[in-house]
Parts: structure tokens; sequence; C-alpha cells
């Protein structure tokens, strides 16, 4: 089973989330959410060494924090990093890839990766860059988005030009797949976002950066005659526009 995205662009991702680091946190209701349910997962763990991996803004390197742990916060992103060390959100800051994490093994008690492993190109590596770094007795917390997020937008833009125009993300079996051998647990829920508009729907997923497209970006998505057709054929709910998300938790024990 396929359990890479082999055309992810690092780069692009790094300035799509660096472009957003000052729009972020008021746009990351979903985060927020996710980021809370994760947090309470390893709430109860006494290790004092947290990496928060894919940090964003810092907002959750500042929760665990104020939790009395010890945090490193890395991303790839180097705006959004900037805005966490701005913040004081963390003890350390690094720079860098969570499929090559600059840190020595068995060096923290806790990673904690709140939906960045999605942009990775290979879960697998991340996973076990995660375990590596991570000391025997930690955990590894992380979510994700799966297959089918965003399906709406998908299929609307299929309707209108042929092609879907939304991050593609593993299926539920390969994220599991990924995790073999070592010893896990794995959840997942749907989450629903609803917008009164096209606009407020499409502003939400750039004001968090991701407007990448791991296939690559059309330039020609926001004309005004392409964005009168998809609003056309986008599903309403009541008179609003819903947006549908696949996410997954996970828990790994670091044997």
């Amino acid at each position: 089973m396929p359990l890479a995205i082999d055309t992810v662009n690092k780069q692009a991702i790094a300035s799509a989330f660096s472009r957003a680091a000052g729009s972020y946190d008021g746009a990351a209701a979903l985060q927020r959410e996710t980021g809370e349910i994760l947090l309470g997962l390893g709430q109860g763990h006494s290790g004092a060494k947290v990496l928060d991996a894919g940090c964003g803004t810092g907002y959750f390197s500042r929760r665990w924090r104020d939790m009395g742990k010890k945090v490193a916060a890395l991303d790839l992103a180097p705006g959004m990093l900037a805005f966490a060390r701005q913040q004081q959100a963390a003890d350390e800051y690094l720079l860098g890839d969570i499929e090559h994490i600059p840190l020595s093994n068995e060096s923290v008690d806790i990673c904690f990766s709140n939906l960045a492993v999605q942009w990775c190109g290979h879960l697998r590596v991340a996973l076990n860059e995660l375990y590596r770094v991570t000391q025997p007795g930690g955990i590894i917390l992380f979510s994700t988005l799966a297959a089918g997020s965003l399906d709406e937008l998908g299929q609307a833009w299929q309707q209108v030009d042929g092609q879907r125009h939304v991050n593609e993300f593993l299926p539920l079996e390969d994220i599991t797949a990924a995790c073999g051998g070592f010893r896990y647990q794995i959840t997942q829920r749907m989450h629903h976002q609803y917008f009164n508009d096209l606009i407020e729907l499409m502003r939400s997923l750039q004001g968090i950066g991701a407007t990448h497209l791991h296939q690559g970006r059309d330039n020609g998505l926001t004309g005004r005659r392409r964005l009168a057709a998809l609003q056309a054929a986008y599903p309403h709910q009541n008179g609003l526009y819903p947006l549908s998300y696949q996410l997954v938790y996970g828990v790994i024990y670091r044997d």
C-alpha cells in the first residue's frame, strides 16, 4: 500500500505557513479543537520534556509549558517559528522537518504533533523519527487528516473543471499500516465546519496556510467566473456551506 505522498514540495508548504503566521490563530478553530483532544490523551504522562513537532504559532507549546513541561518547538516554516519565539511559547526553537528531526536519540519524553504529519512525504519516516527522539516509557501523540477530508470542496471543483484541486490525504488503513510494529492506539472522528458563504470557507483555508496543493497550485483558481461556478456546484445545508474533515488521533507508546 502507498504510505507516502511523493510530490510534497516542502519549500512551498513552509512558505504558505510562514505567510499565514499572523492570521493563523484567528482561523485555527479546527486546530485548537484537535489539539485539545490530543493534549488530553497525554496529559497524565509524567514526562518533563516535550517536543511540539509542527508547532505552528506555538499555541500548544505554550499550553504544555504552562503545565510545567520543558518544551522544544519544531517547525518547517521560519515565519511560524519566529512567531512562536515572539510569543515566548517554548524553551527551545528548532527549524526543521519532522522527517529529519534535529534532536539526538531518546531526548524527549513526549512528542506532540497536531495536524502536521499530513504535510510529510512519508508518514512512516515521520513516525520513526518521532519514535527515535522519544525516550523509552514516553509517548508519541499525533493527529492528522485522512482521505475524505475537504471532500465537498473536491467534489464541487470536480464538477467545475474535472479536477479536485484539494490536497490528497492517506486513507485510514494506510495511516494504521504506518504504525505497524509500534504499540499504538488509533481513533477516527468526523468533524464538520459550516460557513455562511464560499469566500469565508476559502479564507478559512488560507488563514491556516492550507492552500498549498500537493500536486501544485493552479494560479487560475480564484478567478471570479470560476468562483461563481464553484459556488453553484457546492452543496448546501440549510443555506450554509459545509466542509468535512476526517480526523485521526494516534498514540504510540515508546517501548
